[in-house]
């Protein structure tokens, strides 16, 4: 049984997003007073009297046919109104009945029994009655709302869960493996995850930019449910000079502490730049898994069997983290290797949880120090008496020496290179601890 799925439609500007937001209890989704900040269906959970559904904030519906980005977000949300079991229409009070707003009316009407209009901006005393007029919409009646206020969203939300229906399963759907899909703007991030995902869930274009907010998209496969966080482009902080960009900027960095398993993808035609190793090194020091996927990889003309061996060769000897990491040569228009992808992010998932047995550890431990001893301080020997793994989501040893301090970085290097050639963990950053042995009292 599925989770019950809530959408919120309505022209630009009448404060869909403040509403979602409202709803969630957070800042998901961006915020600004310029129409059209909202493109894609941005998707998070919701709960309200023991219901829980998934709320889908959506782009402003806008006339215009030869924009094709206002096309696009037609079409998002249609398809947004495909999926819904309830639809909230956004209206706005100041305003009075928009042209826009009886057009979305028109498209909702043959459905009007799963229909709520939130006649949104009543918070003041004289827009108290100025929701009646949106009874012309023919939807049934309005609820006064103030999102910015929380005025009436109560009300709001008991009117969404009373026509909820009745057989979704509004229990927790399990453990979800976050997925952050990262990358420079106009690399194909949206296109991959639409490929993985079997539907345009996420707006594209080939205007650079195009995704602004941490988009959400669950993914049942394997059994396992991947939920995938497409997010805006990162920039170097120089260039984000316009308010949205920065705070798309900001979601994405949330998005890599939310995840699980990192996917940094790459135009093949551009190759890795500084800015991909820069949001790579961000994921792998955060103990993220991770997984580089090159896309576009039908777009490179003349390649041989060696072309991505190379060229992967280059890339590790600039990052050595990434000795450790997988590398994916995709297409998203084609589909090439898209499978493999979802193989690699579930093997990296189950990675980042593995517990090796103390006995396993101490055997290697042991094997690694035979084969090369620590560096001696002068005047007293530098002992590794043993070791055990303490932790998991990266995977973290405590290794126990005399001596902690005297131990170098680049042994530590070898001992957590050792650990990888024994247990591989392709994917996961390797945490090691050195701990000083506590004196036994007599």
């Amino acid at each position: 049984m599925r989770s019950a799925t809530v959408a919120i439609v309505g022209r630009p500007n009448v404060g869909k997003s403040t509403l979602f937001n409202r709803i969630v209890g957070g800042r998901q989704a961006i915020v600004d007073d310029r129409p059209g900040v909202t493109r894609d269906r941005n998707f998070a959970a919701a709960d309200w009297a023991g219901h829980r559904f998934w709320l889908i904030d959506t782009g402003g519906w806008s006339s215009v046919d030869d924009d094709p980005i206002h096309a696009g977000i037609r079409k998002q949300i249609t398809i947004a109104l495909a999926e819904a079991d309830v639809v909230v229409l956004v209206v706005d009070v100041k305003d009075g009945v928009h042209p826009a707003d009886r057009e979305v009316a028109d498209l909702l009407r043959p459905q009007r029994d799963r229909v709520v209009v939130a006649a949104n901006k009543a918070d003041e005393p004289a827009r108290e009655t100025g929701h009646y007029e949106f009874h012309s919409l023919g939807l049934g009646d309005p609820q006064a709302v103030s999102a910015a206020t929380g005025r009436g969203s109560g009300d709001l939300l008991d009117r969404i869960v009373a026509i909820l229906p009745t057989e979704s399963d509004t229990r927790s759907e399990g453990p979800q493996i976050q997925v952050a899909v990262l990358g420079r703007p106009n690399v194909g991030k949206s296109s991959l995850v639409n490929r993985l995902l079997g539907e345009e869930r996420v707006l594209v274009s080939p205007e650079a930019g195009t995704t602004r907010d941490a988009i959400d998209s669950p993914l049942r496969y394997h059994g396992e449910t991947l939920n995938f966080i497409d997010t805006a482009g990162l920039r170097k902080r120089s260039k984000v000079e316009d308010e949205i960009e920065f705070y798309s900027t900001v979601r994405t960095e949330r998005a890599v502490e939310r995840a699980d398993v990192c996917v940094v993808v790459v135009d093949a035609a551009v190759g890795v730049h500084a800015q991909d190793l820069k949001i790579a090194q961000r994921a792998w020091d955060r103990g993220r898994g991770l997984l580089v996927v090159v896309t576009k990889w039908d777009l490179i003309e003349g390649k041989d069997p060696t072309t991505a061996v190379r060229g992967e060769r280059e890339v590790k000897e600039r990052a050595r983290f990434l000795r450790a990491v997988p590398f994916l040569y995709v297409s998203a228009v084609t589909g090439q290797r898209a499978r493999k992808v979802l193989d690699t992010i579930l093997a990296v998932a189950r990675e980042r949880d593995r517990r090796i047995p103390t006995a396993e550890v101490n055997r290697v431990l042991e094997g690694l120090v035979a084969r090369q001893q620590p560096p001696q301080r002068s005047g007293r020997e530098v002992k590794l008496y043993y070791g055990s793994q303490i932790g998991e989501r990266p995977p973290t040893f405590a290794l126990i020496a005399n001596e902690p301090d005297a131990i170098p970085e680049s042994y530590r290097r070898f001992l957590e290179n050792g650990f990888r050639e024994a247990w591989g963990f392709s994917g996961i950053p390797i945490r090691i601890k050195l701990r000083r042995r506590r004196k036994t009292r007599r």
